[in-house]
């Protein structure tokens, strides 16, 4: 049985802008900074194997199963789960599946703003020079330097904050949409830009066999990594995905659409490797250094290569607008569904949110200055002590959050909207959101759906909570 529900907050022109809208949530800090220095660490080409079949077997049912309730229910993710578990004869309580998701949102922008608001800072500090010429060592100073000035972070935090708020703020057209409409393209230009700079250092075959060529003894080192970014790359378990597919247009294909995301967000996660490599390889740097690839190896090679300080602004505005993008899929959810429930306007909703996540997001900002010798979580000999100050190891506020987010509610909540969708949901109402003609294809989908995304899903969790 079909629906006809419209969404009180509006709805995307075309599919094409759903794609756009999509893609740019799943575009962010994970595909421009995490992916590349992933692929350092675990080996270059089998982890993008490995990463690749995870897309497909874990990442895309799940991205499927959140558009697919979107689109059915028209409302925010907490609402469409409750009003379509009803309809299917179910309880309402999975709603709650789904508010848990929003809330994480709101935790992972919290630092999410912190970490955008350094890529604007890189922008001004990469165009006024400061990295020309400057030592490995320099760049690692300065970028301490930065961490440990709280004043510096929750500036940039604010602004970040601002400009996310600001467009969730103008509504699904006025805001969303048309600054997607801009954001997108020029986030594809820009890459595209420092892709052609690279093969101009000399070094870019050295990346292409970098990344694509593999040893089978590689595979299983990166195995349970790959599963897990490919889950969390396509910004999928906290609801963005759900809430623009309940703007998507009703005649679109949904399968061909998903699939085009996850393709075009794959495109972006392995042209950036291939952009950034050679310029790492061209200022003779090691591919593996980890989460510092961005912050300190890059600047330092951007600032020891030709024409490296025009680059280096390029690819900060492209992180910046990833970041963007990303951030206000983030707040929409939340945004959408107190909409619905309190019928306060959407300025003030936001206005309250924003300010909550910078809030919380102060705790990240202290986490790397005046509070980094409170840590939050802490083994010694085998006791575990919720707080300790100046204890070694441990996690601080930061730490704390990312650990909650990432790696315990994410998975959780991918695993309740693809069960949701695989099991939850009647088979008609899937069938109907689908639209695929052919039923092999139905089948394959709703078999992704129940049984090989939940059991990987349940597998990234495992392991990650044994690491």
């Amino acid at each position: 049985m079909s629906t006809d529900r419209v969404s009180v907050h509006g709805g995307w022109a075309s599919r094409w802008v759903f794609i756009l809208a999509a893609t740019g949530s799943a575009v962010g800090l994970g595909s421009i900074w995490k992916f590349p220095y992933m692929v350092g660490v675990y080996g270059g080409g089998a982890f993008v194997l490995v990463f690749l079949a995870c897309i497909a077997l874990i990442g895309l049912p799940v991205m499927l199963a959140e558009t697919l309730i979107g689109r059915r229910a028209r409302q925010s993710p907490a609402n469409a789960l409750k009003v379509l578990a009803l309809e299917a004869g179910h309880s309402a309580r999975w709603s709650w599946g789904a508010f848990a998701g929003m809330i994480t949102a709101l935790l992972i922008l919290s630092f999410y703003s912190v970490v955008g608001g350094w890529s604007l800072d890189y922008i001004i500090d990469m165009g006024r020079g400061d990295f020309q010429g400057v030592t490995a060592g320099q760049v690692g100073a300065y970028f301490s330097a930065v961490t440990s000035d709280p004043w510096r972070l929750t500036f940039w935090h604010t602004l970040f904050m601002l400009l996310s708020a600001w467009v969730i703020a103008k509504g699904v057209v006025a805001g969303l949409e048309r600054s997607l409409r801009v954001m997108m393209p020029l986030l594809f230009v820009m890459l595209l830009v420092l892709l052609g700079y690279s093969m101009t250092t000399g070094h870019f075959m050295q990346g292409l066999h970098f990344m694509f060529d593999f040893s089978l003894d590689r595979l299983l080192d990166g195995l349970l990594p790959a599963m897990g970014h490919a889950f969390f790359s396509l910004s999928v378990g906290v609801g963005s995905i759900m809430i623009y597919g309940a703007y998507m247009p009703k005649h679109s294909s949904l399968s061909g659409t998903v699939v085009g995301v996850a393709l075009l967000d794959t495109f972006v996660s392995l042209v950036a490797g291939m952009a950034l490599f050679p310029i790492v390889f061209a200022a003779g740097l090691n591919p593996s250094e980890g989460p510092g690839l961005m912050f300190i190896s890059l600047p330092f090679a951007f600032g020891n290569v030709a024409f490296g300080q025009l680059m280096g602004v390029v690819f900060f505005i492209l992180v910046a607008i990833a970041a963007w993008s990303s951030a206000i899929s983030l707040l929409e959810p939340m945004v959408a569904y107190l909409v619905e429930r309190t019928k306060i306007r959407r300025g003030w909703v936001t206005f309250w949110l924003a300010f909550s996540c910078w809030f919380v997001g102060l705790g990240t900002v202290f986490s790397f200055n005046i509070w980094q010798q409170a840590k939050f979580f802490v083994n010694e000999g085998g006791v575990f002590h919720l707080y300790r100050w100046g204890a070694a190891g441990g996690l601080d506020f930061f730490g704390v959050i990312d650990f909650f987010t990432s790696r315990i509610m994410l998975p959780l909540g991918g695993l309740c909207f693809v069960v949701f969708a695989g099991w939850v949901m009647g088979r008609e109402a899937v069938r109907d959101e689908l639209s695929l003609r052919s039923p092999l294809l139905f089948t394959l989908a709703l078999f992704l759906m129940r049984y090989v995304a939940p059991v990987g899903i349940l597998v990234v969790f495992a392991a990650q909570l044994w690491k």
